[in-house]
């Protein structure tokens, strides 16, 4: 990974999109040294000298139109698909990669068998690289164990992610029906290799242990059930939270001081959910330099009877 540090660039830039590029290209893996990870620019200068990647970033953020036409050009629903869009923005404009395709369906008679994600090439060769953002809360008990992870709605697993990578996304690269599709796009060899960005949530207030294999550099967050945030709130009084819309999930949240939520505003908010609502992320904020209010830490507020 580069060194440039996702903390010191996101305290310079503001436009949103940019935020949530900047936090694409530069936030560490959910996984460590895993099997068949790699970094879409593992190759480009933008690794080897992070201060032109840092430059790049900076003259985006104050001359955004370039990415915002770009996400404008396609209806974007789902957070995954956003995330594959920034990608694509920037490996299309990384000065020593080619992306020579996107979301390339693979069919055979007709039927779709899946898409691979990226199609790029660098210096180090052509690459078939699956893209994917994830939000595992972990539960107590052996949260080494993958599929002690789940997602906000408890349908999604990591292990049953990484079994999909495995046996399904990654090998569809190398069938005979994707063999002949990407013969007509390079006739180089074509690895097939994936990139998983997230955050892994751990319980409050006992925390647990990270999944096996996990980046201890990985970002962060705590989750919690209903009954549980008064006690949250309780231990820090003063603390203000507010609820993230699931737009804004990647970057750490910037916001000015007009978008703040009161204190009656959050208690109203709170008081209209019933104890089983759908899992809400929530933010902590604290004031910046200017007007701006920024990210402390992200936690979960889930059901009461999550995950059952």
């Amino acid at each position: 990974m580069t060194s440039l540090c996702l903390d010191e660039i996101h305290a310079e830039l503001t436009h949103p999109q940019v935020r949530d590029l900047a936090w694409a290209l530069l936030s560490q893996p959910l996984l460590g040294e895993a099997l068949a990870q790699r970094h879409p620019l593992t190759a480009s200068c933008w690794m080897a000298t992070p201060a032109l990647l840092a430059d790049w970033l900076r003259q985006l953020d104050a001359q955004p139109a370039a990415l915002e036409d770009w996400l404008a050009r396609h209806s974007i629903r789902r957070l995954g698909l956003y995330y594959e869009r920034l990608w694509q923005f920037a490996l299309h404009h990384a000065p020593d990669v080619e992306l020579l395709a996107a979301n390339l369906p693979v069919r055979r008679a007709g039927h779709t068998l899946g898409e691979l994600d990226l199609l790029l090439r660098d210096a180090e060769g052509v690459f078939h690289l699956e893209l994917a953002v994830k939000f595992y809360l972990g539960l107590a008990g052996d949260s080494r164990a993958h599929q002690r992870w789940l997602g906000p709605d408890s349908r999604d697993r990591l292990d049953l992610k990484l079994e999909h990578l495995h046996a399904h996304q990654l090998p569809l690269g190398g069938a005979a029906d994707a063999r002949e599709l990407l013969a007509e796009i390079t006739a180089e060899p074509v690895q097939s290799r994936y990139w998983l960005g997230g955050y892994l949530f751990h319980p409050w207030p006992a925390g647990c242990s990270g999944p096996a294999g996990a980046n201890p550099a990985h970002p962060t967050g705590r989750w919690l059930p209903r009954q549980a945030w008064a006690a949250l709130q309780a231990s820090a009084p003063d603390a203000l939270w507010q609820p993230l819309p699931r737009a804004s999930w990647l970057a750490s949240a910037r916001l000015a001081g007009d978008q703040l939520w009161r204190a009656q505003r959050l208690d109203a908010w709170l008081a209209e959910r019933e104890h089983d609502s759908p899992a809400q992320l929530m933010v902590r904020l604290a004031p910046a330099a200017g007007d701006a209010w920024v990210e402390q830490e992200r936690l979960f507020l889930v059901a009461d009877g999550w995950p059952g």
